[in-house]
């Protein structure tokens, strides 16, 4: 099996163990362990209650757009059994965790894991806070504890109705040994938690008040950008730093590694603008004749390569496939995709012998103190990292490699904070990219048109091989079979096939990979629900009745499926000139699906209305649910339509929206979105809808042209 190795060109980290004396950055300690008072307001590690009864909750998981530091503080509120408005949060430091036992757990936001991974063990601290307060002030009355209760924020002595506020016992509170085992409220009985209350951090935004990286100002902070050489495993082969050291503002050109210039100077533009005159030679290196076609000409050769990594086995499907009398074969293909957040790769570094501190929009506060600590030379102990809330991250800042350069910069400038920001061009250029994959699936239909085996067979890249090796099982990615494993929280098969086989031929390019918004699931779903599509119009069956006949045993993915046809009214025509489609997929722990209605005039494509049902076990905020998915819709849509990365030269060739296009607010269809929680497990919202936009979209396409539509994005096709 051919296996090679992506460049890695700036050593970057998704959580570097070696700086943290092999610190597993999954692993969560209970919130019992580790909470000791250290300021006199601070009740317990969650939460500091100030004498106005004002509610400060700490949490850990990053905050960039998708509302995770208002759901999280719900469900701590909720145990707290405090005033909801007077909760704000703020973020704990990862050197503050890592002091603590780590006491908030796990930092990393991402895989919308931030509340389905947390939501126990912030409860807890918000109960164990709560069972704090309310022995404080029975202290303070010489009563049992068990006589009182809290509710909104002040603690009641059920006998005499004397009543105290939080405010009035939280430093005694401080003082109090944490109780263990606090019982957890059942859902049924949440009063803030579950509810579609407004976001705490939109007030901030709306005014200006927020503070992004790229807005962070220091005492006597001076500015950087960088540059690194485009080709993919390329290097610097010489610089004149003599050409721009005089110009207006610039203070120090420098190189701060193998590929990589970096220019200081008092302001960012006279940074830019010197980097732009710096005559800089490139070694392209050793991909330089890398592009496009050649990558998808080694894909296409996986499809029908004798090795693979088996996923799933059922039955005997090459057997079953064989001896069929009827089969359908298709080939579908998915590009490489850039993040494309709307604020650049950003940090700010202030480095001395003694401490290096970094201020940054990260998804992984731990991983970025590791990376900085890594950077500087210098103990974890003597690093700190202070996390600001993100301008978009789908995935691209759990990568730390901006983090490194931060802090490498600032290294030759002891004592003088820098904060670099990175150009568009760079963000663009220089990114961790959804992978390029192929996948080819062979179907067999019955005399009854009934699906009796299936064999899909993925080639393409491995994220875990690039960016966290030690996630592989024997050589094999597992990520890449998102949505399509037997069971499983990350996106189990809602269909029962008795002969299958799922495969994947690993090939790797020399494009560096990484996490992208959905990950595997989007073109999973793609290449399941359109071939689903070509199956039942092959079979003559109606595509939701051939869907519904594999789906028996698998009722929560055939309910949010059933919930979308009936919204788009499947069982009756649509107006005239427009057509529709379906698609459904299990990932990140919910069901979602999908109902499209599209029309195509002259060759243009217009999707009208897009129905959306998501099945997540519990809600936390049912309102910010809704907004993520027709948020989801806009990211999904955008790279069905728009979004692909192409090589050229063994570069990227797409280095701005100008090339890299995304959807624009007359192009977005009406979202109807269906919240249909059934209880029972968590699962995530941030992700899994966008995986069903593409899908439901291209079926929709078929049925309006009797296209079909397997390599996106649509952009590259004539609909005529």
């Amino acid at each position: 099996m051919t296996m090679t190795t992506p460049v890695s060109r700036r050593g970057f980290l998704i959580g570097s163990a070696s700086a943290i004396g092999g610190l597993s950055l999954g692993f969560h300690v209970p919130f019992a362990s580790a909470a000791t008072a250290k300021a006199p307001a601070e009740v317990n590690a969650w939460v500091v209650v100030q004498p106005d009864d004002k509610v400060i909750i700490r949490i850990a998981r990053s905050e960039m757009g998708q509302g995770t530091l208002t759901g999280l503080a719900q469900l701590v509120a909720e145990e707290l059994e405090c005033d909801w408005s007077k909760v704000t949060t703020e973020y704990p430091t990862p050197g503050q965790n890592l002091a603590r036992n780590r006491v908030w757990g796990n930092f990393s936001t991402g895989g919308s894991r931030g509340i389905r991974e947390s939501h126990e063990y912030v409860r807890q601290g918000g109960a164990t806070a709560r069972e704090m307060l309310i022995a404080a002030a029975a202290g303070q009355w010489k009563v049992p504890a068990s006589e009182c209760f809290a509710a909104n924020s002040v603690i009641t002595h059920r006998p005499t109705n004397r009543k105290v506020t939080f405010g009035k016992v939280a430093t005694a509170a401080a003082s109090v040994t944490p109780p263990k085992d606090v019982p957890l409220k059942d859902p049924k009985n949440w009063k803030i938690a579950g509810k579609p209350l407004a976001r705490l951090d939109t007030v901030d935004k709306l005014t200006g008040k927020q503070i992004y990286g790229t807005d962070l100002k220091l005492p006597g902070m001076l500015n950087a950008t960088v540059r690194a050489c485009p080709h993919f495993g390329g290097k610097v082969k010489s610089f004149d730093a003599a050409a721009v050291s005089k110009r207006p503002g610039v203070r120090k050109v420098l190189q701060i590694d193998d590929a990589t210039l970096a220019i200081v100077a008092d302001t960012w533009w006279q940074a830019k603008t010197a980097m732009d005159n710096l005559p800089i030679v490139w070694d392209e290196g050793p991909n330089k004749d890398m592009s496009s076609e050649s990558i998808a000409a080694m894909l296409k050769e996986g499809l029908d390569a004798k090795d693979a990594f088996v996923q799933t086995t059922v039955g005997d499907a090459p057997k079953a496939l064989a001896g069929a009398k009827k089969t359908i074969s298709a080939v579908y293909a998915y590009p490489y995709q850039n993040h494309a957040t709307m604020e650049p790769m950003n940090a700010t570094a202030l480095y001395t012998p003694q401490k290096c501190e970094v201020w940054v929009p990260t998804q992984n506060g731990e991983a970025s103190l590791a990376a900085a600590a890594e950077a500087a030379g210098l103990p974890v102990e003597q690093c700190e990292v202070y996390k600001l809330h993100l301008g978009g991250g789908f995935g691209r800042r759990g990568m730390q490699d901006y983090v490194r350069q931060a802090v490498l910069i600032a290294k030759q400038m002891p004592g003088t904070p820098i904060k670099m920001i990175w150009t568009r061009e760079e963000d663009m250029l220089h990114g961790m990219y959804h992978p390029t994959t192929q996948c080819k699936l062979t179907g067999a239909l019955d005399d009854q048109g009934n699906l009796t085996a299936l064999h899909m067979r993925i080639s393409g890249q491995s994220i875990l091989a690039a960016v966290r090796p030690q996630g592989m099982q024997g050589g094999k990615d597992p990520v890449v079979f998102q949505g399509l494993n037997l069971s499983g929280e990350e996106g189990h098969l809602g269909y029962t096939v008795p002969n299958l086989l799922i495969d994947h031929a690993m090939r790797n390019p020399a494009v560096p990979p990484g996490f992208w918004r959905g990950v595997n699931l989007n073109q999973n779903a793609v290449y399941v629900e359109c071939f689903m599509d070509e199956l039942a119009h092959a079979a003559g069956v109606d595509p939701l009745e051939f869907r519904r006949k594999l789906m028996k045993n698998h009722p929560k993915h055939l309910a949010v499926l059933e919930t979308v046809a009936k919204g788009i009214g499947w069982e009756t025509p649509p107006a005239k000139g427009r057509h529709r489609g379906l698609a459904q997929i299990m990932g990140f722990g919910s069901y979602v699906a999908a109902a499209a209605e599209v029309s195509v005039t002259d060759g243009q494509l217009k999707v009208h209305r897009i129905v959306a049902a998501t099945d997540t076990g519990h809600i936390v905020n049912p309102a910010q649910a809704e907004r993520q998915v027709e948020g989801s819709f806009v990211y999904g849509l955008s790279a069905a339509l728009f979004g692909e990365c192409t090589v050229q030269g063994g570069r990227m060739v797409e280095d701005n929206f100008h090339t890299y296009q995304v959807m624009k607010m007359a192009e977005m269809p009406a979202v109807e979105t269906h919240i249909v929680p059934t209880g029972g497990f968590w699962g995530g919202v941030g992700e899994p809808t966008i995986a069903v936009a593409a899908p439901a979209v291209l079926n929709a396409l078929f049925a309006a042209t009797g296209k079909r539509i397997r390599m996106l994005p649509l952009k590259k096709h004539s609909l005529a």
